[in-house]
Parts: structure tokens; C-alpha cells; sequence
């Protein structure tokens, strides 16, 4: 029989064991308590639990920290994809607690369940880290095996996400309510102390550190792993310490089923004869116990407050991927500044003590009532305002670019046009129908942009290309709102030209003595190799992502082409030998042609003058706002569940996260839009879901379990002589 069924009597009602209880004697064995740590009231065993948990975010975060970067340049994926498969990995993270959730208090309890899914955690990691091993296999097999790993490490790192904080809860004795209390505040700062080193150190590795020839993925994801691998020691060593609640029946899968049976029930009975009952969840009352629905009940009025939640997540995880990639556009002083994520776990290790042992405090003594749902609001308002600030900054960067390129480059049926010979004399160039170049454009020599009008969308040019006496035709089709090089250079003894749409990849032949590499609007990364085929058509290795264009010799001379970093000088190596480049300094945001055979360099669109020093007020925003909402809802979320439902109402709580994530996927790929326009988008609706959560939160009674059961156990107990009462009420029924 279920034990959830049994409700003829107070002695055969399902026993639920509150955190800090001793299991029940007869079917579990009595908990010993944990030996305290240093004459605290706090067990000894929550140090195990706050390692573990230090090193499993340093695990995560320090994979994560690098996740876009390497879609980016290590698959050669565009943004849009990378930011896509970047936010549905992070909520298959977020979606899997339930798995986790079910499994710790139906089957394995949680001890066992971070055991299991820790080492599925290991293996994900291990497969991430040989799928970036570039010498095995082709792309194909990299993105297998990455995907695989991924996988893995969402459902081992979700999978444990909702046991862990609930298992740390379960170590403190009932009356140490403050020490637990202040326990997720030491849990959480874990938490941003794995976070910030990890993705600090990681980004290092990455770059600085080189591996198979390139930058250094492999090992980038391999310290996470290690780092996993102790986290799993780390917990095994503390077994002996724990206090292991055994795992309570299949809670979640009862809790589904009393929902249902209420709804089906109240459905059934629509009959005006019937009386009314004060919840819909009393029709349930027929099968299961009171104390089981005076549970859900509680469940069901936390669910519902967290339904505007998930709208916070959604911007707060874009640190990640959309102000990772605002920062890339964005000037700095260094090749590694552009990871600005270590910013928030920095951050939050400062505002965790200056919050609980100052600002909150303060508050109190000004005898404000800052409830939990009246700080989870302002998180909200913060985090808000820290997308409004991301928007002007977008807004800012944009300008920035514009004032490279003149502004008649946004208007229709208009493009803008330069020429740079790479011939030996100097050479006319003429345009039919449009008076561009009066003068000769000497030998290496690239002129201003002028703007071109077009008759419509796009339009076949004529060019007339003078030079020494000859005169050479050429026909190219230009396309509207688009920036163009006409390079012009000698090859088999004659002059021939290629026009080249700046800022998008091309690959061309042009004789061996004119190699012209181009850079996009970000940093090159720090190793590529060319392979020219046979007609130098195509090449292998593009650089990051960016805009890039090659050309290569006839004869297929270059090689490899190395820039060993953004200040250093290259080398180019040549079947004949190898020759320093003296590139000098290569600014972010700009765009670059340079030929190889006598280092000469232009600057096709100028840097970008907005400083990444203008994200750390959005960061600062952000930061706080995660205080003040995450850490408020992780206790709020513990301190409302029964104590049978701990994992499962954490499990809810971690969802809110994924829906968030889902959103972003969708805002993303379903609505295309300038960037400052999704900024602005979801600083908007995130005010507005605030308000509504505000107004959820007014109507919001707290309620403490431990009193619930109490008052379920005198209403079982008044009602255990009435049993017939309840039969001829199922009969009417």
C-alpha cells in the first residue's frame, strides 16, 4: 500500500524526516551527530561539502569560460550559432536538476546520487577535453565528441545541482537555524571563489599556453576536469561524516499524481450540491493524506511565485555569451581582457560580507522590513538597469565603428569603394559613369574610400585599370551597403585585379609576390596554418571567426602564418625560408590589409575607442543584483519546502534558470534584431516582470513546515474516530 494512502490513523501515516532529524528507528539506522568544526556550532562535515563544491564550480565555470570562444574559433562557427548552442547548453544544465531531484528522494537518497552523477560528470569532461585535440579526427568527430561531453556534464552537473545545497542543509541540527542560514551564504561564496579563479586561469591556458601547434583547448578543459576529479574525492573522504537522510518514496511522482487526482476530482463534482472545499488541492483528500496535500500546497505556492523568475536568468547568463562578445568589439589593453566574466564571481566575494554584515544589518536598524521577496525585487531592478547600461554601451560601440567608415555607408543603393596597387608603377583607375580617382594611385599605395552610387540593390561596374600604356577592362558586380577593396596587382607578366568585400571572408590567387592577409573587427587568433591546394582556392585555418581574406601565391609559397600575439611581431615561413613580420601594434575593432612581402599595413576601419572599462558599471550592476536575488531565493526556496520536497522545490528553483536560458535561444534565433534593440528589449521586460512579481510577492504568506506537520498531525489525530464520516463522503461523491 502507498504510503501516502495511509490515512486511517496517526501511526501508519508516512513518517517525513525534516532536515536535521534522525531517521525514523526500525527502517534506517540512527544518524550519529557530525563532530563540530573548531567548537562552532556548524558539523564538520559542511568543509567537505564546500570543497566539493569549490571545485565542481571551478570544473564548470572554467569550461564555460572558454565555450564560446571555442565554437567560435576552434568549429570556425558564426556568432549567432555559437550563442545558440552556448545558452542550450546552459539550460540542459539547468533542466536536468529534476532528473537529479527525482532520483535523491526516490531511489538513491542524495549521498549516492552526487556519487553517481559526479562520476558521469568526470567522464562528460574527459570527452571534452580529447574532442579538442585537434590532430584526432576531422571536424566532424571534434564536434561529436564535444557534444557528447556537453551532454554529460549538463546532466551530471544539473543532476547534482539540487542535492548538494540540500545535502549541506541536512547537516545542521533543527535549532542551529541561523548557522544554516549562514551556511548558504558560505556555500554560495564557494561557489564565485571556483568560479572567479577558474575563469581567470583558464583563458590563460587557452591562449598563453600552446598545444598541438594552436591555442591550447585541450588542456583549457582538461584542468576542469582534474578539478572534478578531486571534487569527487573530496566528498568520498567526508562519508563517514554525513548525516544521510535515506531516501523518502517517489515524491515527486506522488506530488504529480495528488495534482492531478485534485483536478480530476474537482472536475468530476462540478454539481452545485456539492459543497465547496477552501483549496482546490482538498479534493484531493479522498485518497491522499492531509499532510501530504498541506505539503503541495506549499510546493504549488512556490512554484507559482517562481514562474516570473526564469525572466532574470535570461539576462543575468548573457554575461557569457552577448557581453562576451560586446567586450570583443570593444577596445582594451590586452588579449585576454575580453573575458570579463571573472568580473561577477570577483564581485559577488566582495558583496556577500558587505551585504550580510552591512548593508542588511543597516537596513534592520532602520527597522524597514526587507523581506526576501523585497530583495529578490531589487535584484531584479538591478539587473535591469545593468542591461539598460549594456545598451548605451552598444550604442556607444556602434558609433564608434561608424566613425571608421563614413556614415553614407548605412544609406541605400549606396557602397563605398578604395584602390590599393600592388604593382610595381603607378596605375589610373576609372569607373564608368562616375567620376572617382582623378589622380594615379602609386605602388603600394591604397587610397580613401569614396562612395559609390548605385542604380538599385547592386550593379555591374566597368573599371579601366592604365598602366604603363596598357589599358585593361574589368567588370564586377558591387552590392549595396557594402565596403569594397579594388586591388590591382601584376601577375604572369600582366596587371589583373580582384575586388574584395572588406569584412567578409574570400579567398583569391593572385601572383606569388603579392600575399595579402585582412583582418575582421576582432583580434586574429595566435596560430593558423595555411595550406594552399593546388589552384589556392581554398585554405585551411581561419582565424577565430573574424573577417578574413587570403591570397595567396600562384606557386603556393606561404605556408604558415603565425602571429604569436597581439603587440608581438609574426613570421611568415615559405618553402625558401622564413622572414620576421613587423606588424606592430593591432588594435580590436579595426580592420587591417597587409601585405606579407614587404610588411606594409593599412588600417581599413579604424579602432574601436570605446574602452572595456565602460562594462564594469553594467558588472557592478549585475554582481549585486545576483546577491540580492540568487542567494535570497536559494535559502527562500529551502526554508518553504516540506522537508520531504527539499531537493525536488531546489530542483523548481534551478528550472527557473533554464526556462531563462530558453528564452535568450529563442529572443535569439526566432526575433533577429540590433543588438541595442535586445538590450533594450529585455531591460523592459525584465521591469516589467519585476512589477508583476512585486504584486505576487505582496499577496506571498511565509509559512514554516515544522508547523504545518503540526497542525496536519492534530487534525489526523482529531479525525481518527470519524473514519465513516469520510467513506459516506467518497460514496456521494
Amino acid at each position: 500500500m502507498n504510503a501516502f494512502q495511509r490515512n486511517e490513523s496517526k501511526e501508519t501515516l508516512f513518517t517525513f524526516i525534516s532536515a536535521g532529524d534522525d531517521p525514523p528507528k526500525g527502517d534506517f539506522p540512527l544518524q550519529k551527530k557530525s563532530p563540530k568544526l573548531c567548537g562552532s556550532n556548524y558539523p564538520l562535515s559542511i568543509a567537505f561539502i564546500v570543497v566539493n563544491e569549490f571545485c565542481e564550480r571551478f570544473s564548470y565555470y572554467g569550461m564555460r569560460a572558454v565555450l564560446t570562444l571555442y565554437f567560435l574559433s576552434f568549429f570556425h562557427w558564426d556568432e549567432n550559432l555559437s550563442t545558440a548552442v552556448y545558452h542550450a547548453f546552459s539550460a540542459l544544465c539547468y533542466f536536468t536538476p529534476v532528473i537529479g531531484a527525482i532520483m535523491a528522494d526516490s531511489w538513491l537518497g542524495k549521498y549516492k546520487t552526487i556519487i553517481y552523477l559526479s562520476i558521469v560528470y568526470v567522464v562528460g569532461h574527459l570527452i571534452k577535453s580529447v574532442g579538442a585535440i585537434p590532430s584526432l579526427g576531422n571536424q566532424a568527430v571534434h564536434v561529436v565528441l564535444s557534444m557528447v561531453g556537453l551532454f554529460l556534464i549538463a546532466l551530471g552537473t544539473g543532476g547534482i545541482k539540487p542535492c548538494v545545497s540540500a545535502f549541506g542543509g541536512d547537516q545542521f541540527e533543527e535549532e542551529h537555524t541561523s548557522e544554516r542560514s549562514k551556511f548558504f551564504s558560505i556555500f554560495y561564496l564557494s561557489i564565485n571563489a571556483g568560479s572567479l579563479i577558474s575563469t581567470f586561469v583558464t583563458p590563460v591556458l587557452r591562449g598563453d599556453v600552446k598545444c598541438f601547434g594552436e591555442d591550447c583547448y585541450a588542456l583549457a578543459f582538461g584542468v576542469p576536469a582534474a578539478l572534478m576529479v578531486l571534487a569527487l574525492v573530496v566528498f568520498i573522504a567526508g562519508s563517514g561524516l554525513y548525516r544521510k537522510t535515506p531516501p523518502q518514496g517517489n515524491v515527486l511522482l506522488e506530488v504529480c499524481k495528488c495534482i492531478g487526482f485534485a483536478l480530476k476530482n474537482r472536475l468530476k463534482n462540478r454539481s452545485p450540491e456539492i459543497p465547496k472545499r477552501d483549496h482546490w488541492l482538498d479534493w484531493a483528500s479522498e485518497k491522499y493524506s492531509k499532510q501530504l496535500i498541506g505539503e503541495v500546497k506549499m510546493v504549488t505556492r512556490v512554484l507559482f511565485l517562481f514562474i516570473p523568475l526564469p525572466m532574470f536568468w535570461a539576462l543575468f547568463d548573457q554575461q557569457g555569451s552577448r557581453w562576451t562578445l560586446q567586450a570583443t568589439k570593444m577596445n582594451s589593453l590586452n588579449s585576454h581582457s575580453f573575458v570579463l566574466q571573472f568580473l561577477n564571481p570577483l564581485l559577488i566575494l566582495v558583496f556577500i560580507p558587505i551585504f550580510d554584515f552591512g548593508l542588511y544589518p543597516l537596513i534592520n536598524m532602520c527597522k524597514l522590513n526587507f523581506t526576501p521577496i523585497r530583495k529578490m525585487a531589487t535584484g531584479m531592478i538591478l539587473a535591469g538597469l545593468a542591461f539598460g547600461l549594456a545598451a548605451i554601451i552598444e550604442v556607444k560601440i556602434n558609433v564608434s565603428k561608424a566613425q571608421g567608415i563614413p556614415q553614407k555607408y548605412f544609406l541605400s543603393m549606396e557602397s563605398l569603394i578604395r584602390v590599393l596597387n600592388l604593382a610595381k608603377n603607378p596605375v589610373q583607375v576609372a569607373i564608368q559613369d562616375k567620376d572617382l580617382f582623378q589622380q594615379p594611385v602609386e605602388s603600394f599605395q591604397v587610397t580613401e574610400y569614396s562612395k559609390l552610387i548605385l542604380n538599385g540593390e547592386q550593379q555591374s561596374l566597368h573599371f579601366t585599370l592604365q598602366h604603363q600604356g596598357l589599358t585593361l577592362a574589368f567588370n564586377y558586380t558591387v552590392k549595396e551597403k557594402s565596403v569594397y577593396s579594388l586591388i590591382v596587382f601584376e601577375a604572369e607578366g600582366s596587371l589583373s585585379s580582384r575586388l574584395v568585400s572588406v569584412g567578409v571572408k574570400c579567398k583569391y590567387s593572385i601572383n606569388s609576390m603579392a600575399v595579402m592577409l585582412q583582418w575582421g573587427n576582432r583580434l586574429i587568433n595566435s596560430f593558423a596554418q595555411l595550406q594552399c591546394l593546388s589552384d589556392c582556392s581554398q585554405m585551411v585555418g581561419v582565424f577565430d571567426s573574424s573577417a578574413l581574406c587570403f591570397i595567396c601565391g600562384t606557386n603556393c609559397e606561404i605556408l604558415h602564418f603565425i602571429l604569436l600575439s597581439r603587440y608581438n611581431d609574426g613570421k611568415c615561413i615559405t618553402e625558401t625560408g622564413e622572414f620576421p613580420l613587423e606588424l606592430g601594434l593591432l588594435d580590436f575593432g579595426a580592420s587591417y590589409t597587409v601585405v606579407i612581402t614587404n610588411t606594409w599595413k593599412s588600417e581599413d576601419i579604424k579602432a574601436n575607442n570605446v574602452h572595456m572599462a565602460w562594462q564594469l558599471p553594467q558588472y557592478l550592476l549585475i554582481s549585486a543584483g545576483e546577491v540580492m536575488f540568487s542567494i535570497t531565493g536559494l535559502a527562500f526556496s529551502y526554508s518553504q519546502s516540506p522537508a520531504s520536497m527539499k531537493s525536488v522545490l531546489q530542483a523548481g528553483w534551478l528550472l527557473t534558470v533554464a526556462v531563462g536560458n530558453t528564452f535568450v535561444l529563442i529572443v535569439a534565433e526566432a526575433a533577429p534584431m540590433a543588438q541595442w534593440a535586445e538590450f533594450v528589449l529585455f531591460t523592459v521586460l525584465l521591469f516589467a516582470v519585476c512589477i508583476i512579481f512585486s504584486i505576487m510577492g505582496y499577496f506571498y504568506v511565509s509559512v514554516d513546515p515544522e508547523d504545518l506537520e503540526e497542525k496536519e498531525e492534530k487534525r489526523e489525530t482529531s479525525s481518527r474516530g470519524n473514519m465513516i464520516g469520510l467513506v459516506t463522503q467518497k460514496t456521494k461523491l
